[in-house]
């Protein structure tokens, strides 16, 4: 029974593991987007996320932990300057996972796994659609009522 066991082994002995989702969460600090499998990705975000909410507090200690983790001074620098200041009001979430084709030697569930705030795309695609709001059920603006009742009827 694998009751509460969130870790999912991904066919790897525990140092292999560690190791390769260390060098992909530096990956992904370091260039805000990769492709991967699936699920490392959905293993990637269980292990880089706690790492980003802990990029928020800048202390030593906070460094030192992170460091322990991601294992590269790079990594660890992009993380607590420029990705620190763009979550820093994101109460959790930092990541998304977009689903791709299925490779094409093997058939293994391919993503993109990104962090939220660097893609610049999709947030100039919601600062468009911000500005035109609609209303759910299609009714009138307040102008045209307005206009409609102070005309005089025909009557």
């Amino acid at each position: 029974m694998r009751h509460g066991n969130k870790l999912n082994h991904l066919g790897r002995t525990a140092p292999h593991r560690k190791a390769m989702l260390a060098n992909m969460a530096s990956s992904l600090i370091l260039h805000k987007r990769i492709t991967t499998t699936l699920a490392k990705a959905k293993a990637l975000r269980l292990y880089a996320e706690p790492l980003i909410t802990k990029s928020k507090n800048d202390s030593t200690h906070s460094r030192r932990t992170v460091f322990s983790y991601l294992k590269q001074a790079e990594a660890v620098k992009e993380l607590f300057g420029p990705v620190a200041a763009k979550i820093a009001d994101r109460p959790g979430g930092y990541l998304r996972i977009l689903k791709l084709m299925n490779r094409q030697g093997d058939n293994a569930e391919m993503a993109i796994i990104e962090l939220v705030d660097f893609n610049e795309a999709m947030l100039s695609m919601k600062a468009a659609k911000s500005t035109a709001k609609k209303t759910r059920r299609g009714r009138t603006k307040k102008e045209d009522t307005v206009t409609t009742e102070t005309t005089p009827s025909a009557e």
